[in-house]
């Protein structure tokens, strides 16, 4: 089967199921897109790693990473090959000393390890056939795909709009001392945006 490579295009909270958040990949180069329900901390995870972060302490995914290489072991790519009852299932493929084998993973665990790896994600056809989602010009999910009613695109507001800079870095340094890494992730959205204006 050919494989068909996916962009991590977004991470937003979803409006169905309380404390889960829809991983959005893309089809390189297509317009498709697979929309993956996680959970909130697989989502932090892949989030911390995405905005460039430091966690005061390694987190699973990091340790993860770090006992993998002390024993040069990598990860070369991540396969979105299964989706059974709306559960899509993945595999790592892993190689050490020129030989290569499969570990069977938990789609989120996966895309995060994926994203620390710099490894690339991929699915086939029929996944994309039967869960895929078109997407318009701008890579946003069209109006009239019904999954897109789960999908929040903006987060809340959570009060940023009134503080300063300085009140902002005080809040991210909290954040990340307290480990919520989500929070973090939107007051350094935040705090980008203003210094693009």
């Amino acid at each position: 089967m050919v494989k068909i490579k996916l962009d991590i295009i977004g991470l937003s909270y979803s409006q169905t199921q309380s404390g889960a958040y829809a991983l959005v990949l893309a089809e390189t180069g297509g317009k498709r897109s697979l929309p993956i329900i996680i959970g909130g901390y697989e989502a932090q995870a892949i989030a911390i790693e995405l905005e460039k972060m430091t966690p005061t302490r390694p987190l699973t995914h990091d340790l993860f990473k770090s006992f993998a290489q002390s024993f040069q072991v990598n990860i070369e790519e991540v396969i979105i090959y299964n989706l059974v009852e709306g559960v899509f299932y993945a595999k790592l493929i892993c190689s050490k000393d020129g030989k290569f084998s499969e570990i069977d993973a938990r789609t989120s665990d996966a895309i995060a390890l994926a994203v620390r790896f710099k490894c690339p994600i991929y699915t086939f056809e029929s996944i994309l056939a039967s869960a895929g989602i078109l997407l318009d010009e701008n890579n946003e999910l069209m109006a009239d795909a019904p999954e897109n009613e789960v999908l929040e695109t903006k987060p809340a507001d959570t009060g940023m709009a009134t503080m300063n800079m300085d009140q902002l870095e005080e809040h991210l340094n909290q954040a990340i001392e307290n480990e919520d890494y989500e929070l973090a992730s939107k007051i350094r959205d935040e705090i980008n945006k203003r210094s693009e204006s």
